[in-house]
């Protein structure tokens, strides 16, 4: 493939807690070593609805997810099986909803928590996590040093040319505590600091990075709605490629072909958006 790239997906995180919280990533802004722009969720600005648009490129009005309870295999090309259109390789460390919607559905714990397929057309090496069970007194969600890690094993053993890691910590902080309070403060700059440490060691390994959000959230932890704190979100480059200017809105959709154009994929008709990186 033309490039590498991993896509990091932190669920939950408004722009402006991306911007104020998130020092390691705005310190790379400010020195020139990363590019943001704000990214805007389609609607639904649900998580499952998200998640499918940003690997398919086309919004929830064509794909069907209309939310959480509404999971089930996508039928659109997406950015997994179009990277293996090109024999590229593909990883994915995520919530058990991504591997539903492009690999098998229903999530089958033993079968689908962790796999190997070298052969399969979307994703080759997947590791997921389920949360079973979250709610506002368990959060179910794994340490995300460990889901970081864990997808620079993948890179490391596989020669990952595509790589998804999506992790629900924040999103989940969020539904819980809100987002003006200590807790999610901490709670933000403690997912920076885990985050920072893997960002040069990716590099180096020859790795594009996008980082950003699903969705955003507002003030009394909810999202779904067009609201800009539950629509908008940060979305951070590392790389050498060309974008627009700093204040361009990114579309959700455009994720997807921009993904696909820098790891010299095909971009399926089906997905219209113009990517936002030359």
């Amino acid at each position: 493939m033309d490039e590498k790239l991993l896509l990091i997906i932190l669920d939950g995180v408004p722009y402006r807690n991306f911007r104020r919280l998130f020092g390691n990533l705005e310190g790379w802004v400010q020195s020139g070593e990363a590019r943001v722009w704000t990214h805007r969720a389609v609607l639904p600005s649900i998580s499952a609805s998200c998640y499918a648009s940003i690997h398919t490129g086309v919004s929830p009005q064509v794909h069907g997810c209309t939310g959480n309870k509404n999971v089930f295999r996508l039928s659109q090309p997406d950015v997994f099986s179009q990277v293996r259109a090109e024999n590229g390789v593909t990883g994915a460390v995520a919530h058990s909803y991504w591997s539903e919607f492009f690999n098998r559905h229903p999530f089958d714990y033993v079968r689908d928590i962790e796999y190997d397929e070298p052969e399969s057309n979307t994703i080759n090496h997947g590791r997921f996590h389920s949360m079973t069970g979250y709610g506002q007194d368990n959060q179910m969600t794994p340490s995300d040093v460990d889901l970081f890690a864990t997808l620079t094993s993948l890179c490391l053993r596989f020669g990952l040319d595509y790589g998804l890691l999506h992790t629900c910590t924040l999103d989940s902080m969020g539904h819980r505590f809100h987002h003006d309070c200590t807790e999610m403060d901490h709670a933000c700059a403690m997912m920076d600091e885990m985050l920072a440490p893997f960002i040069p060691k990716w590099r180096a390994a020859g790795y594009e990075i996008i980082v950003t959000a699903d969705h955003g959230q507002d003030a009394r932890g909810h999202h779904g709605g067009r609201d800009p704190l539950q629509q908008d979100t940060a979305l951070y480059y590392f790389g050498p490629a060309d974008g627009p200017p700093e204040d361009t809105m990114i579309d959700q959709l455009q994720i997807a072909p921009t993904v696909l154009s820098r790891l010299g994929a095909p971009i399926p008709e089906t997905m219209q958006a113009k990517p936002f990186l030359t």
